[in-house]
């Protein structure tokens, strides 16, 4: 299936952005990407297709690499000079099964879109960048997230300056996208609050963000702690993640292959 297919062209015109209702739309994706780091595009893919797009995933998910590690927000070793309860030394569960972009048949609707130039020209046009550039990651270019009963995705910050992403389906309860916008500042770790989120003491920092199935999502996570709380129920929660950089040939680090894929190239 085409890439244009799948998308809601009517409520997103992504074949003509320069119109009245495209420039509408880019112009309320940008302000709500400064306001809160996020660009949530509700209902971008088209009811009909979410169907056939199930299948693909629960297909691909029989293909993916479960994994279950424990990180601080940092996603980097806890500094041995600060106290127990600082959260640099905070330690929580992350749980998941990933399907890596290889295991994607040549006939995937998935890879149709994160292939198509029109997505990538849609999201560069959401992010004002000058130029973006597909992953050359030959696993984390495009995966699957797949998460059942249990399955937990812990709170932290992202390392790279984006994250795209496309939710498929929804867990029967749980699963639940949270996030503190834009609580990191130059400057300002704003320690006391990311604590406070740690301990579940949040209170209405915390936001949930509706990831209805269908939704396609630009998230600026350096600045944003964010998390998926725990997955409740029966049927598993998919979310397509789509991988760009502004510069050509990026790719994920060894170590961050082997624990999230099981594997590295050649293997």
């Amino acid at each position: 299936m085409a890439a244009e297919e799948l998308i809601d062209l009517a409520r997103y015109p992504v074949f003509a952005l320069d119109s009245a209702r495209g420039r509408e739309v880019i112009g309320a994706a940008r302000e709500e990407r400064a306001r809160r780091g996020m660009a949530v595009l509700p209902g971008f893919l088209r009811a009909d297709a979410l169907e056939g797009l199930c299948h693909e995933c629960e297909s691909l998910a029989k293909l993916g690499h479960f994994s279950e590690v424990r990180g601080t927000p940092y996603i980097e070793a806890p500094p041995a000079d600060l106290p127990d309860d600082h959260p640099r030394r905070t330690l929580q569960r992350t749980a998941l099964t990933a399907v890596a972009y290889d295991l994607f048949p040549a006939d995937s609707a998935l890879r149709a879109l994160y292939e198509s130039d029109v997505l990538l020209e849609l999201v560069r046009v959401l992010l004002e960048r000058e130029r973006l550039f597909r992953y050359a990651d030959p696993f984390g270019a495009l995966n699957l997230a797949s998460m059942s009963a249990g399955d937990e995705l812990h709170w932290h910050y992202d390392q790279t300056d984006f994250v795209v992403s496309l939710a498929i389906q929804s867990s029967e309860s749980g699963g639940d996208f949270e996030c503190v916008p834009l609580v990191r500042k130059d400057g300002d770790e704003n320690y006391d609050l990311v604590r406070q989120v740690l301990r579940g003491d949040g209170g209405d920092s915390v936001a949930t963000i509706p990831m209805t199935p269908g939704t396609l999502m630009v998230f600026e996570g350096r600045r944003s702690i964010h998390r998926v709380s725990p997955v409740q129920g029966a049927r598993p929660r998919y979310v397509a993640l789509l991988a760009y950089d502004t510069k050509p040939g990026t790719d994920s680090s060894p170590l961050l292959k082997r624990v999230r894929y099981g594997r590295l190239p050649g293997e």
